[in-house]
């Protein structure tokens, strides 16, 4: 085992009741707590105390969210599309914080329709540029998602998922240590 693993969040970006997330989160943060490099922190916006407002000073309520994410090395965004974009709770749980997503790689693990929720990726990926991550290249997507799961949340192809998941995980843990380093050296100023 790593003597320091690298922290990883694992965000679950809907919150619409019946949504499938769940599912797709699970099967990834298995593949992530296999590795010994890692700690996985899944963290559920349904389950996250958010202000409904966007607050024009910092409160309290906020400082789980900042304390949570300020502890992760790097982030895997779940996200589904919605409408040729991304859910309105992911982009307000992104916007309430600055700092925290700065110097540190951002992945994605998409599901959707014929899409796959790359649509909303590609919007993602412009939102964390702004906030100074990384987001790293690769992304693992489900397309028709629903149909890509067997009853018990196993992919129907665990073949092609399970190199997919493997490789953004190289990806996203080479970034993780580099930006890690980078940060422990010469904090990062935006």
């Amino acid at each position: 085992m790593t003597e320091h693993p690298l922290n990883i969040a694992v965000i679950i970006g809907s919150t619409r009741q019946g949504r499938f997330g769940p599912v797709v989160a699970e099967w990834f943060a298995a593949h992530a707590r296999a590795r010994p490099d890692l700690a996985v922190d899944v963290v559920d916006l349904v389950d996250v105390e958010l202000p409904a407002v966007h607050p024009s000073r910092p409160v309290a309520e906020l400082d789980a969210w900042r304390t949570r994410l300020g502890r992760a090395d790097s982030f895997v965004v779940v996200t589904p599309e919605y409408n040729h974009g991304y859910p309105a709770a992911l982009k307000h749980a992104i916007d309430l914080v600055h700092g925290e997503w700065q110097a540190k790689p951002v992945a994605f693990v998409s599901y959707g329709g014929v899409s796959g929720g790359l649509r909303a990726v590609e919007q993602l990926r412009q939102v964390f540029a702004e906030l100074h991550a990384t987001t790293v290249r690769d992304t693992v997507s489900f397309h028709r998602a629903h149909g890509a799961f067997d009853p018990s949340g196993r992919p129907i192809d665990p073949e092609g998922c399970t190199a997919a998941a493997k490789l953004l995980l190289d990806q996203l843990t080479w970034w993780a240590r580099a930006l890690r380093q980078a940060r422990t050296a010469h904090p990062y100023m935006a």
